[in-house]
């Protein structure tokens, strides 16, 4: 692992482990925060949710989640988990924040702003492959290799299918001219 890496991941999980805790800390006011969105999305969902336990079940998976990053272990999931989650915390505090005054307006934008950066930073250390190819590209790599061995192959069977050919053909001649002419 980089430097860069060693030090980016616990920084950059630093503040979606503090921010998990906090949602540990204070379910009440982030089950607050959940239930317009959860009271949308029950009309689809086919089971029945508990704001508490879910705003319990997203802290948890996010400190869960920060820890795993923070240390690089099964790092990319769980950078995906984090935007996830990152996102799903923008859209709550951008739709409860206080929009009655100019500064509260603002302060609503930084910090719409700011989760968007940290959504943003944990989607790159999602696709980040930490300087090892990509499953994808190992794959499209290999179909090429395959590829181009494939046509290696066909080549040299052409070529000593037809040296067989001609020396069997050659056989065949003189095994002719031999008994045409006995």
């Amino acid at each position: 692992m980089s430097v860069v890496r060693f030090l980016a991941r616990p920084m950059l999980a630093s503040s979606f482990v503090l921010a998990g805790i906090d949602k540990l800390k204070n379910a009440d006011d982030t089950a607050t925060q959940l239930s317009p969105l959860l009271r949308h999305a029950a009309e689809s969902l086919p089971f029945q949710t508990n704001e508490k336990v879910l705003a319990r079940v997203i802290g948890g998976t996010q400190v869960g989640a920060g820890v795993f990053f923070a240390l690089g272990k099964s790092a990319r999931l769980a950078a995906t988990l984090l935007a996830v989650i990152s996102a799903l915390n923008s859209y709550v505090e951008w739709r409860s924040a206080d929009i009655s005054s100019k500064n509260a307006r603002d302060a609503r934008r930084k910090q719409l702003l700011k989760n968007v950066s940290l959504t943003g930073g944990v989607l790159l250390a999602a696709v980040d492959t930490n300087g090892r190819p990509s499953l994808a590209w190992r794959a499209e790599h290999l179909a090429a290799d395959v590829r181009k061995n494939a046509g290696h192959l066909r080549a040299d069977v052409r070529k000593t299918t037809g040296k067989q050919l001609k020396k069997a053909d050659k056989a065949v001649r003189k095994a002719v001219d031999h008994t045409v002419g006995a």
